[in-house]
């Protein structure tokens, strides 16, 4: 690799640093291709992603950096699982070591935050992006629903006063 290409990948890795809502670095010793394939295809359904790149080129990207806390954790096989949305990265990485113990979570960032793995485990457990919406927008639709429950109350119970008064006369 020369210079050149160090630069471009020292770009890309600030790139990350600077865009990413979540950071979680793991080592992955012993993921079969299969394996590590099946990890970037979570990670790539969830809107993120895997990036390997070398430990140092990755300390020179964190220099300066509000992350610049996880340059410890990056020694031997590391591999950086990011995301834009703040808990989907460490959702799908979570998950994943769960489901495979050769993925180890060493820890990560969400923002100037530093995490350990245990930090990742409990931004894991947080709702997502997704979540939160959907949870907002049932809460905005409530008040409605529950104002047309109101109005069509009066007329669902006239119409049953109403009902009762035929039977009353039939019978």
């Amino acid at each position: 690799m020369d210079r050149t290409q160090k630069e471009a990948v020292v770009a890309e890795l600030d790139q990350i640093f600077t865009n990413s809502g979540v950071i979680v670095v793991t080592h992955y010793t012993g993921l079969t291709v299969a394996e590590m394939s099946d990890l970037r295809l979570r990670m790539r359904n969830v809107g993120g992603a895997v990036r390997v790149a070398k430990n140092r080129l990755v300390k020179i990207a964190l220099q300066g950096k509000e992350c610049e806390g996880m340059k410890e954790f990056f020694s031997g096989q590391t591999a950086l699982i990011y995301s834009e949305d703040q808990v989907a990265a460490a959702k799908v990485a979570v998950s994943f070591s769960e489901e495979n113990q050769k993925l180890v979570i060493l820890g990560g960032s969400m923002g100037a935050t530093a995490l350990d793995a245990q930090g990742v485990l409990q931004v894991s457990k947080m709702p997502s992006r997704e979540e939160v919406i959907g949870s907002i927008a049932s809460m905005i639709g409530a008040p409605a629903s529950n104002v047309v429950a109101a109005l069509s109350a009066p007329a669902a119970d006239i119409a049953s006063i109403l009902s009762t008064i035929e039977e009353k006369k039939a019978a």
